[in-house]
């Protein structure tokens, strides 16, 4: 009979979509001793298991290329001006403060480690977080404008807690990409956060907008208020691997 009955409740939870409760229901029955600690334990499972749902919906929604989180970077591997800001970066303050983050340096680095790191901690603590590349931004962008659904775009766009634009330089653009890129990003500017990772120099971003007058405001819209984070030095990734092929032939 209390087996059926289980089966009964695991039915009920599931069209319910009580699934904290369906999956923790009997294993709690065995250690409560009274209804109101059975009722509490309950309903602490639901919101766990509601929380952990949330979670991997910002995770997929994100867009994230692959799963890379802060704890897997090896700190001694980092340029000396990230090791000295990561602290201050996983605390998440920037995104409540709306201030933007710039990484810059040659490829290699840790840009993208470790501003997916940063995103996939803002997902766990509940920010709405978007990852693009800034080649794909620019094609997406332009894709809507001719669709004329570029407004649209622009207020989803300008809602996201945490931008990660990466790959800032890699590919150069026409007027339009330049000025679409930078009428979208100066929507959050000041007011949500934006990561940025470039290869280049600030005095070398002519080389991809093209046009001085784009370039200085893009700089100076970007920059303001902003963390800005020199990645000079030897390559992460190399290191990271000759670590790796060290240990393995021990």
């Amino acid at each position: 009979m209390k087996i059926k009955l289980n089966e009964e409740i695991k039915e009920y939870c599931k069209i319910l979509k009580l699934n904290g409760i369906g999956r923790s229901f009997e294993e709690i029955m065995e250690e409560s001793s009274d209804y109101e600690d059975f009722l509490h334990k309950l309903l602490e499972k639901e919101i766990e298991a509601k929380d952990e749902k949330a979670i991997d919906c910002r995770l997929r929604n994100a867009k994230f290329p692959y799963k890379k989180y802060l704890e897997d970077l090896e700190l001694g591997l980092l340029p000396t001006d990230m090791r000295n800001k990561l602290p201050e970066l996983a605390t998440l303050n920037f995104i409540e403060e709306g201030r933007n983050v710039i990484m810059y340096g040659n490829p290699g680095k840790g840009k993208s480690h470790t501003s997916i790191g940063l995103g996939i901690k803002a997902c766990m603590r509940g920010y709405k977080v978007l990852f693009t590349t800034i080649p794909l931004l620019i094609t997406q962008l332009k894709e809507c404008q001719s669709r004329k659904t570029l407004l649209a775009y622009e207020r989803r766009f300008e809602k996201y807690d945490l931008v990660i634009a990466d790959e800032l330089g890699y590919i150069s653009f026409d007027k339009e990409g330049a000025e679409l890129l930078f009428s979208n990003l100066s929507l959050r500017a000041s007011r949500k956060s934006t990561i940025i990772t470039t290869n280049l120099s600030f005095d070398r971003w002519d080389e991809i907008f093209g046009d001085p007058v784009i370039t200085a405001a893009m700089v100076d819209r970007l920059t303001h208020k902003a963390i800005l984070i020199n990645m000079e030095g030897d390559s992460y990734r190399l290191r990271e691997s000759m670590r790796i092929s060290n240990n393995s032939a021990i």
